[in-house]
């Protein structure tokens, strides 16, 4: 028997605003849908590795599985940026990898209050490095979509269409913060917030949580396959040292170097993939991560959103789920729920945003700190 390791249950709550529930509470409504997706309960579970990023240090998983169910088993919290619901289902994978168990539950969780993410408290003085331009996340995406333009010639009416498939794409999917179209004008139109991101261009600030329940492959084949769907690869990186840019963060390494590994691991390519759920914090951002991905070159990326290919009816649709842009951003949560998408898509569940037989897809997420996780899921054909 391989040690192959299994997705057999997956979900995620509605993503919105829960001003009366807290991050436990919002994790254990996951949990719970993603238990019954397996046929389930917490008495199954060897292992729990739980991802969130604002409740650091407060024992999220702990606290959480007060709720549904306290079984005396292992709980990993873990934070690594917007890759931590990722770097959770990374380190369940692992320890399915390593033989340690055979069913583990993961899950990803987060209240993200209101305001600008990415800003950093400047109360201990500043850098001593210094400062040139931005830290805040709208401003360094902003400045690597102005690099992509001018390397490329990407135009403002480009990285706008890329909200406009997002947000269409969201109008099908029940679970999405938000469902409306957003025309190219109403986007283009919107309040500048860092060109080329208008405020329809940013991902939305929502809570959330999403969970799953991973299986070695002799656990899959006893609960059953029909469901089942592989976990092909798993890859997470961190910046490599490279000659630093004083004012521009480099967005682009490290999930050039995850994807390969990714590649590699599942010993596929970019041209083998149906389907990608990529980390679109911002509309310039996935103007990016097309090229940083190899789903096209970069030079490319313009023209082929103007071509529709990246849609749903498109030869590689991104961002089914309505992505970050649509769908919402809470970022513990946001690596488990990216899976989601893919493992719904190739069990051919998810309604009207369903594409035709998908076999392959790819879930990527980059937290700025640095750190990208990527998965490669295969539908099972046992």
């Amino acid at each position: 028997m391989s040690n192959d390791v299994y997705i057999i249950g997956i979900d995620m709550i509605k993503f919105g605003r829960f001003p009366n529930k807290t991050v436990p509470e919002l994790a254990a409504e996951s949990i719970l849908l993603a238990l019954d997706d397996a046929n389930l309960s917490m008495a199954d579970m060897q292992a729990f590795f739980c991802g969130n990023i604002k409740e650091v240090n407060r024992m999220v998983g702990q606290k959480t599985l007060q709720l549904v169910g306290q079984t005396g088993i292992p709980i990993v919290n873990c934070t690594n940026a917007c890759a931590t619901g990722a770097t959770a289902f990374r380190e369940g994978w692992m320890s399915i990898k390593a033989g340690l168990y055979d069913t583990v539950l993961v899950s990803g969780v987060e209240k993200m209050g209101t305001g600008l993410l990415g800003g950093e408290s400047l109360d201990a003085g500043i850098p001593i490095e210094g400062l040139l331009g931005s830290l805040t996340m709208p401003a360094v995406f902003a400045e690597a979509g102005m690099e992509h333009a001018r390397l490329y010639g990407t135009t403002f009416e480009q990285f706008a269409k890329i909200s406009v498939k997002n947000h269409h794409h969201s109008t099908m999917n029940p679970k999405s913060r938000y469902q409306i179209e957003t025309p190219l004008e109403e986007v283009m139109e919107s309040e500048m917030i860092a060109y080329p991101n208008t405020k329809l261009m940013c991902s939305a600030n929502v809570d959330g949580s999403a969970a799953a329940i991973l299986v070695s492959e002799k656990k899959a084949k006893e609960l059953g396959m029909q469901r089942a769907i592989k976990v092909r690869a798993s890859a997470l990186t961190s910046d490599p040292y490279d000659e630093r840019n004083l004012v521009m963060p480099n967005v682009n390494t490290l999930t050039r170097n995850a994807v390969k590994d990714a590649y590699d691991m599942a010993e596929l390519g970019p041209e083998d993939l149906d389907l990608v759920e990529l980390h679109d914090c911002f509309a310039s951002a996935e103007m990016l991560h097309y090229g940083n991905l190899g789903l096209c070159k970069d030079e490319d990326a313009g023209q082929l959103v103007d071509e529709g290919y990246f849609e749903i009816n498109g030869k590689m649709p991104v961002n089914l789920s309505g992505g970050l842009l649509a769908k919402g951003h809470p970022t513990g949560a946001t690596g488990v729920a990216n899976l989601y998408e893919i493992c719904t898509q190739l069990r051919g569940e998810a309604g009207q945003r369903q594409i035709k037989n998908p076999k392959i897809g790819l879930a990527h997420v980059i937290g700025l700190g640095s750190a990208c996780g990527i998965h490669i899921l295969e539908k099972s054909t046992s």
